[in-house]
């Protein structure tokens, strides 16, 4: 039985709730839950709890970044490469100058229409779902705030439909396809989303992410091992328990020890500095919100 976290280097077309099928027939384990998602198409970091950590995925820190490829001259209804195109107009003349000055325009707090095909919800149905059956219109689409934090040029490619590759750093909830979409729009050529790859998720990153095959390998080899239970937690304060208060917190009870701690939820750890939970910080003290190993 495995207790931890893996994080998945996603392929490309396949959903995350597919990641998380193909992991319970590797591990053979039902309990396993993934944080956030990602489209079919986009490849990269895919956040899994297996076991006991599934309940801690709530705490893991916000904060995405991707790579992704932005193709002009092209709109479609899904706004990226694999949908229906809805506008086909080469733009041989667009530059990488005229690209960049848009940029500052997508950083900072903003507000961003999601695609029509993605899983927002809306009257209690997802948006995908309404737009397959044409039950949509862009007005009825809520528009939501969002943060970049950058948006760095790595690659530029001249050409009828030019290119242009870029690394985002953003917040939850964003959407990599509207930005494609929008920029597409103020240039007034229209561009769709051609590529995407998650660089970082949640406090994990490519080189800690494994492909499927890799998975596979180590487990025929036994030297498969998932990251610990709090990989990922460590930007939350540590409080360590002495033995006496170990036991009365893993029996569910509230402990004094690090109640002046300035964050909402603490690590807590034994006096082996072993991870065993999650406090919340109330006035009483540390009340606690996942024990992994509860004493009954």
């Amino acid at each position: 039985m495995f207790n931890g976290f893996i994080s998945i280097n996603k392929p490309p077309l396949i959903t995350a709730h597919d990641c998380v099928s193909k992991l319970r027939k590797l591990l053979k384990q039902k309990k396993i839950g993934h944080g956030g998602t990602l489209d079919p198409m986009a490849t990269g970091v895919l956040p899994i709890a297996v076991g006991n950590a599934t309940r801690l995925l709530r705490f893991l820190p916000e904060g995405k970044a991707y790579d992704a490829k932005i193709k002009f001259g092209l709109i479609t209804n899904t706004d990226d490469v694999t949908g229906e195109i809805l506008s086909d107009r080469p733009c041989p003349d667009l530059t990488l100058d005229k690209v960049e000055k848009l940029l500052p325009l997508f950083q900072g707090k903003i507000t961003q229409r999601p695609p029509a095909f993605s899983a927002i919800q809306v009257n209690g149905k997802r948006l995908y779902d309404l737009a397959r059956r044409g039950e949509i219109e862009e007005s009825d689409i809520p528009i939501r705030a969002v943060e970049i934090t950058e948006i760095r040029v790595l690659n530029w490619m001249g050409g009828d439909y030019p290119e242009l590759d870029v690394a985002i750093a953003c917040g939850s909830g964003t959407y990599i396809r509207s930005i494609a979409r929008d920029l597409g729009e103020k240039l007034g050529c229209g561009a769709t989303l051609s590529g995407l790859r998650r660089t970082y998720s949640n406090g994990f990153d490519l080189n800690s992410s494994l492909t499927f095959e890799q998975v596979a390998e180590q487990l025929r080899s036994h030297s498969f091992a998932v990251l610990a239970p709090d990989h990922g937690l460590h930007f939350l304060p540590m409080v360590a328990l002495d033995e006496d208060a170990t036991k009365r917190w893993c029996m569910g009870q509230v402990v004094t020890e690090g109640e002046n701690v300035d964050s909402q939820f603490v690590r807590m750890c034994d006096r082996d500095q072993k991870f065993i939970g999650v406090s919340e910080v109330i006035e009483a003290g540390l009340q606690p919100i996942v024990v992994l190993n509860p004493i009954n």
